[in-house]
């Protein structure tokens, strides 16, 4: 494993970021190490820090430096290798005729009321479902790397179903962050948005689909191990992660 402090890290700097309560491990406290200056994070070096386990929100490079838990694995799909089990060809098949569109990285009034609207029925109480205009804008619409944004809409009438944000590496794509129509039911948007984002990597040539941090005792991302094969980066080697 590249340590940050050599090349090609040795014009950035890391610091560990005070204490505080884990989002996803109750009673557990976590630490972020945060990468320095933003201005120097282009795609190139944020290809290699993702490789090492960073992920992004805005133009915030960070990964968990918790004291005593190592729970946070990295993980990413092997996209040439990917067969979508029973459910993901389901929720394929279901959501297929979703038409797409790539929309320039800016504010959407459209898209701002689908994300609190998706926040409100999927993270009350979170927080993020009383994000200002301002604080969604930092945390999706700030990126200093090569970013899409894509719409996924219904055909019949143009109604907007799905945003995804997602970055593109010099080895693979990183899911961002994605948001959808969680009133519908029976809908699978979610599982059907990673199997689209694979199929992506699989059409650019890409090997990899970063999905960011895996918890095995966070039922919040267990959907993610569904997805096989995937890697997970353990004591700084990427090895199979197998979660059966």
């Amino acid at each position: 494993m590249t340590h940050p402090h050599e090349a090609p890290f040795s014009t950035l700097q890391f610091y560990a970021t005070a204490p505080y309560p884990c989002s996803y491990l109750p009673g557990k406290a976590a630490r972020s190490q945060v990468a320095t200056p933003n201005h120097l994070i282009h795609h190139d070096v944020y290809s290699d820090l993702v490789r090492v386990g960073f992920r992004r929100s805005g133009v915030f490079t960070y990964r968990p430096w918790c004291d005593d838990c190592k729970a946070c694995i990295p993980v990413r799909v092997q996209a040439a290798d990917f067969r979508p089990n029973r459910s993901q060809r389901r929720a394929w098949k279901a959501h297929a005729p979703l038409s797409t569109h790539f929309v320039p990285l800016t504010f959407s009034q459209e898209h701002y009321a689908l994300y609190l609207k998706y926040q409100t029925l999927r993270h009350a109480g979170g927080g993020m479902d009383q994000d200002s205009r301002d604080q969604y804008a930092q945390f999706l619409l700030q990126s200093r790397v090569r970013t899409h944004l894509i719409e996924f809409r219904d055909p019949s009438d143009h109604s907007l179903k799905m945003v995804s944000i997602v970055d593109q590496l010099a080895d693979g794509l990183s899911s961002v962050y994605t948001f959808y129509d969680a009133d519908e039911a029976g809908s699978k948007y979610g599982i059907y948005n990673i199997v689209w984002q694979i199929r992506w990597a699989q059409q650019c040539g890409l090997p990899y689909l970063y999905l960011g941090y895996w918890i095995r005792e966070s039922p919040k991302m267990s959907y993610k191990s569904a997805f096989q094969p995937m890697q997970g980066l353990i004591q700084g080697r990427w090895m199979p992660l197998v979660t059966g």
